[in-house]
């Protein structure tokens, strides 16, 4: 099968032919239709996530069949836990010390064919293509854990305005929340997308927003975004942090955390998050805006992610 390969971080991806997996008696094999890219995946490619098997074939938003079957699945970035530590059995498998990850302990779907645990599949609603689907197996999933752990927050201050917020937008409005889109600065563009989508106000990271937020969601993985969150957001509010991966945060004041506000971080996700999210699918038609990329050039769909010049998501058309 073709697929795109890491060899070594810090070097772009290879297309080679390399065998077909064989799925062990707890995996099902999958032939990839669709594979969004992720930030998480430029984090591996970067060498700021320093655990990945190498060679490594990247991707944890897939969407195929079951081999021999016509069932089509998603598989995201949580490939599997261990199932009896505290944490799984806390329902808290996000957290598992032994869990694996989809693209980087387990090859990914940037290929023809992939592996998949039976038991961590995502079962993908008829009404979406699988290259609209592959967006919601992590902006999506782990987008709605993060507005999940807002609470009941109102008033939300998204920063970062790509995969995860245009979908997140699009649930938080279905909800009757209210979403305040920050970008980068003079990104008018951007500002412009998140409104369509359905937020009331949108402005550049450094600005203030209209009135005082409930809470502020950080999808961008820049540390300074944080100092600038706890501003945006009243007492008692909370700033989540949706990001495997940030750089540094830099030190700030006291009473910007003071008045009981809350900085946390969000951590992979759960299948009872996936559950819950397809389900709120099934009531609310969530769009996903895409641009197709052949698997071939998977280098370039990272590279337009890492610069800026996409809307919404990247995704791999296999």
């Amino acid at each position: 099968m073709r697929a795109m390969v890491l060899v070594e971080p810090n070097k772009p991806l290879e297309l080679m032919q390399v065998a077909i997996p064989t799925p062990n008696a707890d995996q099902l094999l999958i032939k990839v239709e669709a594979c969004a890219v992720c930030r998480t995946d430029l984090h591996i490619l970067d060498n700021e996530l320093k655990q990945p098997k190498l060679p490594l074939i990247l991707g944890h938003q897939v969407v195929g069949t079951i081999m021999g079957t016509d069932e089509r699945v998603g598989v995201p970035w949580l490939a599997k836990s261990c199932g009896h530590c505290s944490y799984c059995l806390a329902g808290s498998e996000n957290l598992c010390d032994d869990g694996l990850y989809m693209g980087y302990q387990i090859n990914g779907g940037y290929a023809e064919y992939c592996v998949a645990y039976k038991d961590y599949i995502v079962h993908i609603p008829e009404d979406y293509s699988s290259i609209h689907a592959a967006p919601l197996l992590c902006g999506g999933l782990i987008g709605y854990r993060t507005l999940r752990l807002a609470g009941d927050a109102k008033k939300l201050g998204f920063y970062g305005f790509g995969a995860a917020a245009h979908i997140l937008t699009q649930v938080a409005a279905f909800q009757g929340k209210e979403v305040y889109a920050f970008t980068r600065d003079g990104d008018t563009e951007t500002q412009n997308f998140a409104k369509s989508l359905g937020a009331v106000w949108a402005g550049g990271s450094s600005e203030m927003p209209p009135e005082p937020l409930d809470a502020a969601l950080i999808f961008a993985p820049a540390g300074e975004l944080v100092p600038q969150a706890l501003r945006v957001i009243k007492k008692g509010g909370s700033v989540v942090c949706a990001g495997i991966h940030m750089s540094d945060i830099p030190s700030f004041s006291y009473d910007l955390l003071y008045g009981e506000r809350i900085i946390r971080s969000v951590t992979n996700l759960t299948r009872e998050d996936a559950q819950e999210f397809f389900q709120l699918l099934s009531q609310a038609k969530i769009n996903t805006v895409v641009t197709t990329y052949p698997l071939e050039e998977a280098n370039q769909a990272l590279k337009d992610l890492k610069t800026g010049k996409l809307t919404g998501s990247a995704v791999l058309k296999i």
